[in-house]
């Protein structure tokens, strides 16, 4: 599949470009700064910024899905026209966790616990959500994390879920990276939440 990364050379986009690029994935890889983007076979780094919808377009123009990991200052307006533009039908996201319910049924983001410095970003990612079930003519996906995303091995398991957190027998809802990265790459290709969010954790 020929697909496109945009944020490549951050830290969840850089692990979705060399999973898919390791599947067998062509991958245009876009970011402001491509010099930052890891060298792999199957990877092609491009230069791009996000931010302005006209000049995306063309870079991402021939691919059959766009993969996300930007942060939420690009709003999904600019992101849904660009593919509109570009012709290209899909369009999968790196979400954000704040809009998921937490085991009391909760939204994360209006529990006691969630701290108030994370919020404007969290908030950024509700309502890019909200954009996205909206869009009727872009086949999106919103990929929450787990609560806590880190750097750290490569277990190759996780287990999935919808709007609810996913956690462990401790109550704990992690995920690296790179097993955040699988995930991502088998969306892409199972194609098992169109026009859904889902989450996924250890």
């Amino acid at each position: 599949m020929k697909i496109a990364v945009l944020g490549a050379s951050g830290r969840a986009g850089s692990q979705i470009a060399q999973e898919a690029a390791a599947r067998g994935h062509v991958v245009t890889a876009i970011a402001r700064h491509p010099e930052k983007i890891p060298a792999s076979p199957g990877i092609t780094p491009v230069a791009g910024d996000a931010a302005d919808g006209a000049a995306l377009a063309p870079l991402i123009a021939g691919s059959e899905a766009v993969i996300s990991a930007l942060h939420f200052d690009v709003p999904a307006s600019t992101l849904l026209a660009a593919l509109r533009a570009a012709d290209v039908p899909r369009l999968l996201v790196t979400g954000g966790a704040a809009s998921l319910k937490g085991p009391d049924g909760v939204r994360l983001i209006d529990g006691p616990c969630f701290p108030e410095d994370w919020k404007p970003a969290a908030l950024g990612g509700i309502a890019f959500l909200e954009d996205l079930k909206a869009s009727t003519d872009i086949d999106w996906t919103f990929f929450s994390p787990a609560m806590i995303i880190f750097e750290g091995e490569r277990l190759g398991h996780y287990r999935k879920g919808g709007d609810d957190l996913v956690v462990n027998d401790k109550g704990e809802s992690t995920i690296s990276f790179a097993d955040y990265a699988i995930a991502m790459v088998d969306e892409l290709e199972a194609h098992a939440h169109s026009r859904a969010r889902f989450t996924a954790a250890y």
